[in-house]
């Protein structure tokens, strides 16, 4: 897995970025996610916890 940051816009000097997680399509099929289905996310113990709702 990797860990991504985009540029999301640009606003006079100010930049705003989004963080991207790229999954590979393994996992994806192992867990039976689609493209753009709604998931959660959690923080327990110091670790992020990605599932569907």
């Amino acid at each position: 897995m990797k860990l991504q940051k985009q540029l999301s816009r640009k606003v006079g000097d100010v930049e705003y970025a989004k963080w991207v997680l790229v999954i590979p399509p393994n996992i994806i099929e192992e867990l039976k996610w689609k493209e753009g289905q709604e998931l959660e996310a959690e923080i327990k113990e110091s670790k992020l916890v990605v599932k569907k709702p």
